[in-house]
C-alpha cells in the first residue's frame, strides 16, 4: 500500500478572472489574435492541494472528468518547471474544481500557474516571475496574466501586461450550461478582428466590450438569454471566449440581491474583485 500523500489541509488558490472588456484587434501571421483586455481576479477558484515528493514523479491525486493526464494544465505546468529548472524532486497534485471548464473564468489557465507559482517555492527553485512568466506563455495565453498576479490591461496575445488601478465591484457571474471552445469562437469567420488599439490611459469603468460576444450568443442561446436577463440591472458583458456572463455592482449586498433573483435552473456565484492574486508574494 502507497504512503498517504501529506496535502496541505487548506491547500492554494487559483482564482478566477473576468475580462472586463476584450478586444481584438489584429491578427498575426502565424494566425495567433493580437488583444486588448483588462484582466480582473475573483475571490472565488478552484484550490490546489500540492505535495512535494522525492523521486521525482509528477502525479494527480484524482481525475479530472473528461481531461486526459496529456492535457492536464496542472501537470504539465509541474512537468514544464521541472524540466525547466532541472529539478530531481516531483510533487503531487489534487484540483478541487469549482469553476466550470469552458466558462471564460480562465480557470485551467489558473490552476497551471498556482502550480507554477507553489512549486517554485515548494522546490526551492526562487525563479523571478518574469521567468515563471514566459514559461505560463507556453501553456497558455491567460497563464502569464496569474502568474503576474495584479489587475492587468494586456496587449500581444495577453502576456504584454500593465499593472491598472480597478475601483472596488462585487461581481455577479452567471455560469450558462455549456462548453464553449475558445479555438471554434476565434477561427469564426464572423468573428471581429479589426477592432481600433487603444492606450490603458482610456480605460475606464463600462470602457469597450467583448468582440466574441455576438459569435458565442448565435451558437449558444444559453449565453444570449442571460446575458439579456442581467442586462435588467445594468451593463452586463461575457467574459473572455464565454460562456460565463457578468455585470459588476457597487456593494456585496446589491450583487447578492441581483444573483437571488436569478431565473430558475442559472448557477452562477457572486464574488468581489482582487487587486492582487493571492500567491503575489511567491515570486519576485
Amino acid at each position: 500500500m502507497a504512503d498517504p500523500v501529506n496535502f496541505s489541509t487548506e491547500g492554494y488558490p487559483a482564482p478566477a478572472k473576468l475580462n472586463l472588456f476584450l478586444h481584438v484587434v489584429g491578427r498575426r501571421a502565424d494566425g495567433y489574435h493580437l488583444l486588448q483586455t483588462v484582466f480582473r481576479f475573483l475571490d472565488h477558484g478552484d484550490r490546489l492541494h500540492i505535495a512535494p515528493r522525492q523521486d521525482g514523479a509528477i502525479r494527480r491525486g484524482q481525475p479530472l472528468p473528461g481531461v486526459s493526464e496529456a492535457h492536464d494544465l496542472c501537470l504539465r505546468a509541474a512537468r514544464l518547471l521541472q524540466a525547466h529548472a532541472g529539478c530531481r524532486l516531483g510533487a503531487d497534485i489534487r484540483l478541487d474544481k469549482r469553476l466550470p471548464m469552458g466558462g471564460g473564468l480562465g480557470g485551467g489557465s489558473s490552476d497551471a500557474a498556482t502550480v507554477l507559482l507553489a512549486l517554485n517555492r515548494l522546490w526551492g527553485l526562487d525563479l523571478p516571475r518574469a521567468e515563471l512568466q514566459a514559461l505560463g506563455l507556453e501553456l497558455g495565453a491567460d497563464v502569464p496574466v496569474f502568474v503576474f498576479g495584479r489587475s492587468a490591461f494586456a496587449e500581444g496575445v495577453g502576456e504584454q501586461l500593465q499593472a491598472v488601478e480597478l475601483a472596488p465591484a462585487s461581481y455577479v457571474v452567471l455560469t450558462p450550461p455549456v462548453h464553449v471552445s475558445t479555438a471554434e469562437i476565434f477561427a469564426h469567420p464572423a468573428l471581429t478582428r479589426d477592432t481600433p488599439a487603444v492606450k490603458m490611459r482610456v480605460f475606464s469603468t463600462g470602457f469597450g466590450h467583448n468582440d466574441l460576444e455576438r459569435v458565442v450568443c448565435e451558437r449558444y442561446p444559453q449565453v444570449a438569454e442571460c446575458l439579456v436577463w442581467l442586462r435588467r440591472f445594468g451593463d452586463a458583458r461575457m467574459t473572455g471566449s464565454g460562456a460565463c456572463v457578468f455585470a459588476a455592482f457597487p456593494d456585496r449586498e446589491t450583487a447578492e440581491q441581483v444573483f437571488a433573483a436569478r431565473p430558475e435552473g442559472v448557477d452562477g456565484f457572486v464574488a468581489d474583485g482582487l487587486d492582487e492574486h493571492p500567491l503575489l508574494g511567491w515570486a519576485a
